[in-house]
C-alpha cells in the first residue's frame, strides 16, 4: 500500500430500511493521522454509514477496503480484529457490571492459572480513565454513573483496544465544555500517533478544532467532501440542511410576574444540597454545572424519580408531593431526560409515544380512540418535522434527534405548564436545535415555564432569562439575562 492510499475506503455504500433509503451510494475515505468529520442532520445517514463499517449492520451494496484490501461480510468481531473501534451514540455498556469489567469485557486480564487478575484489571482501568483526565471509580457499577461518566467510560473502553481506525459517534454530546475540550486534546494526541479517526458531530465549533477534512451528508447522499478551512460555518449549515437558517436562538417571549414553581431547600442525598429557587410563567430558567454538579438529579427529583428527596415544592402556591412521575404529570409537569432511551417506549410507534402523557391521566375505563390518536400525532409530526413521517414506524428506528422531538411532542400534547429539559439538544443537529429553541420560545409565549439544563453555555446565554450555576450540589451563582459570560459560568461552576 502506498503512503498516499487511504487506510479506509468505502465506495458506493447503499442501505435501505423499510420506507427509507438511508444511504444512497455514499463514498467515504480516511487516512492515517487524520480526523475526518462527518456532518449532517439527524437521519442523514452518518451513524448508519459508520455502523456498517463497525459490522453492526450489513450493507445492501458497495465495497469496503481496509489497508488496500477489500473486506467482505463485516461483523463486529471481525471489525475489531481489523483494528476498528467505535464509540456508539447510544451506550453499549452493561449496567450491572463495574466500570473495569466493562472496559475489559471479554478480555479480562488473567493470572498464569487462568484466574481473573482483579488487581491488574483495576490498575489498567484506572490508567485508561486517567488518560481521559477523569476520576471515575473503576469498581463502581455502570448503572450508578451519570450520563457524562457513562460516555467517558464508553470512550475509555474503545481506546483500551488501541484501535487503528477510531469511529466516534457524537462522543462529546453528553460532556460539558471542560470535558469536551479534554477529549478533543486526546483526539489530537491519537492523530499524532497515526490513528485514523472518523468523528461524527453536531457541534460545528468542533470542526476546525479537531478536523482536517469534512464530509456532509443529507438525506442519505454525500453532498460534499472538502478541507475544513475551505468552508465557513454558514456554508456547512447550508449544505447540511439545504436551506439558510436565519435565527438559531430565537427568544422573543418574556417572563411574567406570576410564579408557577418554587423550590425550598430541595435535597437529594449525595447529589443536591438545599436548592432553593422559583420559576415564573413564560420564563426560561437555565441551569449550568460541570459533570456531577447535581443538575440531572434536580431534574429527576422534580419528576418524582428520586425516592429520598427532601425539601418543599410549591406549584401555583400550593405545596405538592412529587413521589412518582404520575404525581408530576398530574400537576402539569413534563420531563425530557438526558438519556433518550429513558424517555421513549422504543418498540411502540409514534402515536402512543406522543399521547402517553395525556392518556396516563385519563380514566382506565375510557375507550382509546386510535383514529383520534393518529390525527393528534400526525399534527405534531408535521409541526416538528419528525422524519421519516411514518406513524407506524417504531421510534427505536428513528434517529436520535427525531426521538427527541417525539418526547417533546408528548409534553406539548399533555398540556404541561412546567417543562424540565435536561440537555434537550444532546446529539441533535443544528437545524433541529433551531427548531427546539423556536419551540421553547413559542411555549414560553403561551405562559409555560421552562427549566433548561444544558452543557452548552452558548445555549444558556442566548435562551435563558436567568441562569443558576450549580457546584457540588449547591447553587453558587445566579445571573439575570445578559449579565454573565462563559468565563463567569465556568468560574462559578469550578
Amino acid at each position: 500500500m502506498s503512503l498516499s492510499e487511504p487506510v479506509l475506503r468505502m465506495e458506493q455504500i447503499d442501505k435501505r430500511f423499510p420506507g427509507v433509503h438511508a444511504l444512497d451510494h455514499v463514498d467515504f475515505d480516511l487516512y492515517a493521522g487524520e480526523v475526518h468529520v462527518l456532518l449532517g442532520e439527524n437521519g442523514a445517514g452518518k451513524s448508519t454509514l459508520m455502523k456498517i463499517l463497525s459490522g453492526s449492520i450489513p450493507r445492501d451494496g458497495g465495497r469496503i477496503f481496509i489497508q488496500g484490501k477489500e473486506v467482505q461480510n463485516l461483523i463486529p468481531e471481525r471489525a475489531q480484529g481489523l483494528g476498528i473501534g467505535m464509540v456508539y451514540q447510544e451506550f453499549s455498556l452493561v449496567p450491572a457490571l463495574t466500570v473495569a469489567e466493562n472496559l475489559f469485557l471479554g478480555r479480562l486480564p488473567r493470572t498464569r492459572l487462568g484466574i481473573v487478575d482483579w488487581r491488574r484489571t483495576y490498575l489498567l482501568a484506572e490508567q485508561g480513565l486517567a488518560e481521559l483526565g477523569v476520576e471515575i471509580d473503576p469498581r463502581a457499577e455502570v448503572r450508578s454513573l451519570s450520563v457524562a461518566e457513562k460516555q467517558l467510560t464508553e470512550i475509555a473502553r474503545v481506546l483500551a483496544r488501541l484501535p487503528r481506525i477510531l469511529v466516534m459517534d457524537e462522543p462529546t454530546s453528553a460532556l460539558s465544555d471542560v470535558e469536551r475540550e479534554r477529549l478533543l486534546v486526546i483526539l489530537r494526541r491519537l492523530r499524532e500517533r497515526g490513528v485514523a479517526i472518523a468523528h461524527i458531530s453536531h457541534r460545528l465549533a468542533e470542526v476546525p478544532l479537531v478536523g482536517q477534512r469534512v464530509t456532509i451528508l443529507r438525506d442519505g447522499k454525500r453532498i460534499a467532501t472538502l478541507p475544513v478551512e475551505a468552508a465557513t460555518q454558514n456554508d456547512l449549515i447550508q449544505m447540511m440542511v439545504g436551506r439558510e437558517l436565519t435565527e438559531q436562538y430565537p427568544r422573543r417571549g418574556r417572563p411574567q410576574a406570576r410564579q408557577i414553581l418554587e423550590l425550598r431547600k430541595l435535597s437529594v442525598p449525595g447529589a443536591l444540597r438545599q436548592a432553593s429557587f422559583e420559576l415564573h410563567a413564560g420564563e426560561v430558567l437555565g441551569i449550568f454545572g460541570l459533570m456531577g454538579a447535581g443538575q440531572t438529579e434536580l431534574a429527576r427529583a422534580l419528576f418524582g424519580l428520586e425516592a429520598k428527596t427532601t425539601g418543599e415544592i410549591f406549584i401555583d402556591g400550593q405545596r405538592v408531593r412529587l413521589e412518582r412521575p404520575s404525581d408530576s404529570i398530574r400537576h402539569g409537569m413534563g420531563f425530557l431526560p438526558r438519556e433518550r432511551r429513558e424517555g421513549i417506549v422504543p418498540m411502540l410507534p409514534i402515536p402512543p409515544n406522543i399521547t402517553l402523557g395525556r392518556l396516563s391521566q385519563a380514566s382506565p375505563a375510557r375507550w382509546l380512540n386510535l383514529r383520534s390518536e393518529r390525527q393528534v400525532a400526525s399534527g405534531y409530526v408535521q409541526d416538528l418535522r419528525i422524519q421519516p413521517p411514518s406513524l407506524d414506524r417504531p421510534v427505536i428506528y428513528l434517529s436520535g434527534g427525531n426521538q427527541q422531538k417525539v418526547v417533546l411532542s408528548r409534553w406539548l400534547c399533555s398540556g404541561a405548564r412546567v417543562l424540565v429539559l435536561d440537555d434537550p439538544t444532546r446529539g441533535v443537529d443544528v437545524g433541529a436545535k433551531a427548531e427546539v429553541f423556536s419551540l421553547i420560545d413559542h411555549l414560553t409565549q403561551q405562559g409555560v415555564g421552562v427549566i433548561l439544563i444544558s452543557s452548552e453555555m452558548a445555549e444558556l446565554l442566548a435562551m435563558a432569562d436567568r441562569i443558576l450555576v450549580l457546584r457540588g450540589g449547591r447553587v453558587t451563582a445566579e445571573y439575570p439575562r445578559g449579565a454573565a459570560t462563559q468565563e463567569d459560568l465556568l468560574r462559578d461552576a469550578s
